[in-house]
């Protein structure tokens, strides 16, 4: 089957249909219900997301190429192995989001509101998550090299496993939050502390 592409458009009505393995470029999303859709191995390169309900959608093996999500809701949505690379989030609704694995590097979520989400096997490298809300959330095994964070509030966040690299600890929040032995020492070293057996 050939594959199909769809450039420079404006959707407004989905009516149901399976997009399984397309591609579509430029195109802009508007007042979509998208609640539920089970979307596999699509790509989406610079397309806009407006107003769109992805609550209880799946998302697996598909790319978000610099795309932007502006007022959208992703109530329960669930990402697995899908690349989001350069995506921007403005004014979206969240809760209960889980992502597993998948490439989120240089994704914007400033001022996000990510309580009780879960970020499993994550590369979030030059991630903006200025000032975002990951209070309780898991953020296990993900990468979070040069990731922006300050004024982040990760309070009582399960982190083991997450690579922070070039992080400033008390640029934002870590109250209560779950770590390593290992990382516990890389934070001592970033603080400023020598540590000795």
């Amino acid at each position: 089957m050939a594959e199909r592409v769809h450039e420079d458009g404006t959707v407004g009505d989905w009516d149901g249909r399976d997009i399984d393995g397309e591609t579509f470029r430029r195109v802009l999303f508007v007042d979509l219900d998208l609640m539920e859709i089970d979307v596999r191995g699509a790509v989406f390169e610079e397309c806009t997301f407006r107003q769109v309900r992805f609550n209880a959608s799946t998302h697996a093996e598909s790319a978000y190429l610099n795309c932007t999500f502006a007022g959208s809701s992703f109530f329960d949505a669930s990402f697995t192995s899908c690349k989001m690379t350069g995506s921007g989030f403005e004014r979206c609704d969240f809760g209960l989001f889980k992502v597993d694995g998948g490439d989120w590097s240089f994704v914007a979520m400033p001022g996000s509101d990510l309580r009780g989400s879960s970020f499993t096997g994550v590369r979030m490298r030059e991630a903006d998550l200025t000032g975002v809300r990951l209070d309780g959330a898991d953020l296990r095994d993900c990468d979070l090299s040069a990731a922006w964070l300050h004024r982040s509030a990760l309070t009582g966040a399960d982190l083991r496993g997450t690579v922070f690299s070039d992080l400033d600890p008390q640029a934002f929040d870590l109250k209560g939050a779950i770590i390593t032995p290992q990382q516990a020492v890389t934070l001592a070293a970033a603080l400023g502390l020598e540590v000795k057996p």
